[in-house]
């Protein structure tokens, strides 16, 4: 299960699988999943599918 970190900054947008578009998501929170790997996660604003939007690793140093 993903570990969630905080909402996310700002809007988000992300592409929806159902819609099969790109689109702004409600409910935006950022997660870590149980690879280490951070994403954000979120519903679409149009048909509430849930959608991850995968994001780069923070550079330690």
């Amino acid at each position: 299960m993903a570990q969630v970190v905080g909402p996310a900054k700002g809007p988000v947008t992300g592409f929806c699988v159902k819609c099969r578009t790109k689109r702004e998501l409600k409910s935006s929170e950022e997660v870590v999943l149980k690879n280490g790997r951070r994403a954000i996660r979120g519903a679409c604003s149009v048909c509430g599918t849930m959608v991850y939007v995968f994001m780069g690793s923070r550079k330690k140093g």
